[in-house]
């Protein structure tokens, strides 16, 4: 689980020759880094100076970590459904009904696949939108702050949408006919 692994062994992971983690699990951790700026800037945007703004402040803290878990999650969930991707792929294809088999199973973990990387924009659209909310409020001195916050959502939303554009394009035409949640 990405949330609870020490950085430099994800890093080795991330390094590694192994399909897992992968960009879907890197923009998901741009998001986290972004929702828990978001949150900083929040806490420090407290006291006297703030009273008129303190209950925007506070939801803004709370909802920015709700973002930031379940980007986390979405780490991990990116990398499970990749990982379903793979094991499709490995499926065996020497007689037609394991070929017919293989392929249908391959279809639908591309659709799983590109569930994640969905879920992704959202929460990133989310990060931004609350360092909007923050801008105008925040402590001054960490305004950098809320910028880097926008900027790692911003890359969690590109990696995504490459990621969607990606899984989609290997999807066949009846596939793609349901929805993907």
């Amino acid at each position: 689980m990405i949330a609870t692994e020490p950085i430099d062994r994800y890093l080795e992971r991330l390094a590694s020759r192994e399909p897992t983690p992968g960009g879907g699990a890197v923009g998901a951790l741009h998001a986290a880094q972004g929702a828990a700026l978001i949150g900083m800037v929040a806490r420090y945007s407290t006291g006297a100076g703030y009273a008129q703004v303190g209950e925007e402040v506070l939801d803004i803290q709370v909802s920015a970590e709700t973002q930031r878990i379940g980007a986390l999650k979405l780490a991990d969930e990116d990398g499970a459904a990749f990982q379903g991707v793979i094991d499709a792929y490995r499926l065996p294809k020497g007689s037609t009904s394991e070929v017919d088999q293989r392929r249908q199973s391959i279809q639908e973990a591309l659709r799983g696949a590109a569930a994640p990387p969905q879920d992704l924009v959202v929460v990133a659209a989310a990060i931004v939108a609350l360092g909007e909310r923050l801008a105008g409020i925040a402590n001054p001195n960490l305004i950098s702050d809320v910028a880097a916050a926008a900027e790692a959502a911003r890359a969690a939303a590109a990696t995504a949408r490459i990621n969607i554009e990606i899984n989609l394009s290997s999807i066949s035409g009846a596939a793609m006919q349901r929805p993907l949640h």
